[in-house]
C-alpha cells in the first residue's frame, strides 16, 4: 500500500498530517510512504527528517497513492491528480460545504473526516477536535497575555503591589478548560461560564469560579454526545444580563463557544465590549464560524476604543509543531485501528465499525454520510 503525505496549500495552514515518528510507524505497517517536498517545513520538519524515518520524497506524492493524508480538505484542483478509489483522510469541515464534499464523491474518492470522529471512549486517542482545541485554549491565553499591557499574576515588590489580572472564559469545552488551567498557572483570577451543568465541577476543580443562570433549562442543556445544546432566546437573555455585569469588571475575556453545524453563538455584544476598561483584551476562538464577540474580525486584531479583540485564524496552527505532532498521532491511531490490517499489512477498511460509519463522507461516487447529503 502506498501512503502519501500531501502538503497544505492554504496560507493559513502551517500544520502537517504526519511526522517522522508516525512515518516510521506507517513504514513498519508495510506502507510505502511518499512525502511532498517541504510538506513539514512550516512545522519545523525537514525533508531529511522524513527520509531518515523511511519515507521517499516525491513532488506528486498523492498521484497513485492508496491513502492520502492531509490536515485540511483537498481543493477541487488538488483532487484532480488523485486516483479513483483513493482514501483521503483529513479535517473535512463538511458543515455548509456540501458542494465540496460532492466534488470528492464525483472524483470517486473515499473521504474520511477526522473532525467527525465519534465521541466514544475507544476513539478518544483519535479525537482531532480535542487535541487541537486543547492547544488553541492554551494559545488563546498566551495571545491575550501578549496583547494585555499588564502582568497576569499578582506581584508584591518593594515598589508596590501589582494586582492579578481577571480572566473570564466563556465556553468550557476542551479549549475552555485548557484556557482556565493556563490562566491559573500564570497567576490570574479566573472565572468561567458554560450552558452545560456538568462543566461547573470541572471549572471548580481547576480553581476557578463558575458563573451561570442555573435554572431548569440549564440543567438539561447538554446532548448525549456531550455537546452544548442551542439555548432558548429567553435563557440567552437571562445569561447575557448576568454576564454583562461580569464582563465589564474583567481584564481578559476568552470565548470558545461553538455548536456543531451552526454559526457561533453571539456571547459578547458591542455594548459589553464598550463597558470594559481601557487596555482590556478579548480573544474570540470562534471567529472563523462567525464569532462569539461582536466586532471580532477573522484573521485580525482590532481595537474598539481602548479594548482589543483578537481574532486569529487557526489558533492551534499558531503552535504548528505541537499541533502537527498531536494531529499526526490522531491519524496514525485511526489508520491502524479501522483502516489498516496490522497483521496482514494491507488496507482493510472496517465499514461496519461505528468509527468509520461516523467519519465516512463519500464512497463509490456517492455521498454516504446521512447528515451531509447534497441539497437539491
Amino acid at each position: 500500500m502506498r501512503i502519501a503525505l500531501a502538503g497544505e496549500f492554504n496560507s493559513h495552514e502551517p500544520r502537517v498530517a504526519a511526522t517522522p515518528e508516525t512515518v516510521k510507524k506507517l513504514v513498519s505497517l508495510g506502507a510505502e510512504v511518499l512525502v511532498e517536498p517541504a510538506a513539514g517545513k512550516r512545522s519545523g520538519i525537514l525533508d531529511a527528517d522524513y527520509e531518515a524515518a523511511g519515507a521517499k520524497m516525491a513532488a506528486c506524492a498523492a498521484t497513485n497513492a492508496d491513502i492520502i493524508l492531509k490536515v485540511r480538505r483537498p481543493s477541487s484542483d488538488e483532487i484532480k491528480s488523485y486516483k479513483k478509489g483513493a482514501i483521503v483522510v483529513a479535517i473535512m469541515e463538511p458543515h455548509d460545504n456540501e458542494a465540496a464534499i460532492k466534488h470528492l464523491a464525483d472524483a470517486g474518492l473515499v473521504a474520511l473526516a477526522m473532525d467527525l470522529i465519534p465521541r466514544i471512549t475507544r476513539a478518544q486517542s483519535m479525537d482531532v477536535l480535542s487535541s487541537q482545541a486543547n492547544l488553541a485554549g492554551y494559545r488563546a491565553v498566551i495571545d491575550a497575555a501578549g496583547e494585555y499591557g499588564r502582568a497576569l499574576p499578582m506581584m508584591m515588590t518593594a515598589a508596590g503591589t501589582v494586582s492579578a489580572a481577571k480572566v473570564f472564559v466563556m465556553g468550557v469545552g476542551v479549549a475552555g478548560l485548557q484556557a482556565i488551567a493556563t490562566a491559573r498557572r500564570l497567576g490570574a483570577i479566573v472565572t468561567a461560564t458554560d450552558v452545560r451543568p456538568a462543566t461547573k465541577e470541572q471549572v471548580e476543580s481547576l480553581g476557578a469560579k463558575f458563573l451561570a443562570v442555573e435554572d431548569e433549562e440549564f440543567k438539561n442543556a447538554q446532548t448525549a454526545g456531550g455537546y452544548a445544546k442551542e439555548m432558548s432566546k429567553e435563557y440567552q437573555a437571562k445569561q447575557a444580563a448576568l454576564v454583562a455585569g461580569h464582563v465589564k469588571k474583567q481584564d481578559i475575556v476568552i470565548t470558545t463557544a461553538l455548536i456543531p453545524g451552526r454559526p457561533a453563538p453571539r456571547l459578547v455584544t458591542k455594548e459589553m465590549v464598550a463597558s470594559m476598561r481601557p487596555g482590556s483584551v478579548l480573544v474570540d476562538l470562534a471567529v472563523e464560524r462567525g464569532g462569539n464577540v461582536e466586532g471580532a474580525k477573522s484573521g485580525e486584531v482590532v481595537s474598539v476604543g481602548e479594548v482589543k479583540i483578537v481574532g486569529h485564524f487557526n489558533v492551534s496552527g499558531r503552535l504548528a509543531a505541537s499541533a502537527s505532532a498531536l494531529y499526526a498521532k490522531n491519524l496514525l491511531t485511526f489508520l491502524e485501528t479501522v483502516v489498516i490490517d496490522k497483521k496482514e499489512k494491507t488496507i482493510a477498511v472496517n465499514w461496519d465499525d461505528e468509527i468509520i460509519k461516523g467519519t465516512a463522507l463519500t464512497r463509490d461516487g456517492a455521498v454516504i454520510h446521512p447528515n451531509f447529503q447534497p441539497r437539491g
